[in-house]
């Protein structure tokens, strides 16, 4: 896995976020005393489970030969009473039989950053130069 490299700007909130060849902007909304540059770090969060989420289900039923023809996740997240809650939406498109969808529905909960968001996840945090 690549090294991502998030560094602020001269703006309150809004950060680059470089991985290898890609660049991305992260922010809060206006809202939060932001300038919306970008989504927030939360919306970057469910952003990686939904594409995760989408692969996952694809090359899933692709292996099984199954025709799907489109996968979108719908999330939303919310701190409820100090846990982070996250609702995820699947629509499935494709020539699916019932246990089929049943199947990827349970493939979601299997994705690599859904298996890392209800794990135990340990950060060691350093200081000095980058």
């Amino acid at each position: 896995m690549r090294d991502v490299i998030v560094s602020s700007t001269a703006e309150p909130y809004a950060q680059d976020i470089a991985i290898g060849k890609h660049c991305i902007r992260a922010d809060e909304p206006t809202d939060q005393g932001g300038g919306d540059a970008g989504p927030g770090p939360h919306e970057l969060l469910l952003g990686a489970l939904g594409a995760c989420t989408s692969m996952t289900i694809k090359g899933y039923a692709a292996r099984k030969g199954w025709v799907v023809r489109r996968v979108a996740v719908r999330l939303t997240g919310a701190s409820v009473d100090g846990t982070y809650v996250i609702n995820r939406h699947l629509t499935i498109e494709g020539d699916l039989e019932g246990d089929q969808r049943e199947r990827l529905v349970e493939i979601a909960k299997k994705c690599p950053v859904h298996r890392t968001l209800t794990s135990e996840v340990v950060i060691h945090t350093t200081e000095g130069s980058a």
